[in-house]
């Protein structure tokens, strides 16, 4: 039992030192890795209320950058694709849910490790895919950033904003996956809400070094690392479907 607690302290320490780091991918990271050992309907809202509360706190912190323009295209999208999200993880099969998070971790750790970085301005019509499919994922996945960061990073030249923006919209649309959660009952358990308080406390950490430790690595070059990463840990979790 300690060293289960230990393992899952040193996930969520390493993604969330990511996500002071860059703002994002924390979810990403350490939702495939705890889905290795726990069934999805314990990580996703363990991992996405964590992921609120540090939105809450980093959106705070650059609230001046947040473009809330951005939001309002994306949020009534968001809360359609959250509530099918929910859908999806409550009903579907557990292996077909977690060879399709398997398939999403090597899509956008691949993207990331190869360097593939936004180019041009895309049209605000895409807020409507975007929303769908990133709240829909965040409430299967527990990790709504890929798409919406993509997203950001084709509307928002400023990397300060992205950061700021994604921040608040996780707040507002991460709000009403938990609220969704909470009916659902998925929140309610003893077991998932012991998890979230010990969780603050690697969460917080976390942050706090990645806002605070300089590496020798520039951003760029840890994102690459971070996907080199993703793609082995998404495979893993679809060789273990197949299996």
């Amino acid at each position: 039992m300690t060293g289960e607690l230990l393992w899952v302290f040193a996930i969520l320490l390493g993604a969330y030192f990511v996500r002071g780091l860059t703002g994002f991918g924390s979810g990403l990271i350490a939702v495939p890795l705890m889905a290795m050992g726990k069934p999805l309907q314990f990580v996703v809202p363990l991992v996405m209320t964590l992921d609120f509360v540090a939105s809450f706190i980093l959106g705070g912190i650059n609230s001046k950058q947040t473009n809330w323009a951005e939001i309002r295209r994306l949020l009534p999208f968001g809360l359609i694709g959250a509530m099918a999200g929910l859908y999806a993880l409550t009903q579907f099969p557990s292996a077909l849910v977690l060879a399709s998070l398997g398939l999403f971790t090597v899509f956008f750790g691949a993207r990331n490790a190869l360097g593939i970085k936004p180019e041009g301005r895309i049209s605000a019509l895409w807020a409507l895919p975007t929303g769908l499919v990133g709240s829909g994922a965040g409430a299967l996945f527990g990790t709504s950033a890929p798409p919406y960061i993509i997203y950001l990073t084709h509307r928002l030249e400023d990397k300060t904003e992205v950061r700021a923006t994604f921040s608040w919209l996780f707040v507002l649309d991460g709000g009403f996956r938990l609220a969704l959660f909470v009916a659902a009952g998925l929140l309610l358990r003893q077991e998932t809400l012991w998890a979230i308080a010990l969780g603050l406390i690697p969460m917080l950490l976390g942050l706090y070094l990645g806002n605070r430790v300089h590496l020798n690595i520039s951003k760029e070059a840890l994102i690459r690392v971070v996907g080199v990463f993703l793609v082995g840990t998404g495979m893993s979790l679809i060789f273990k479907v197949i299996a």
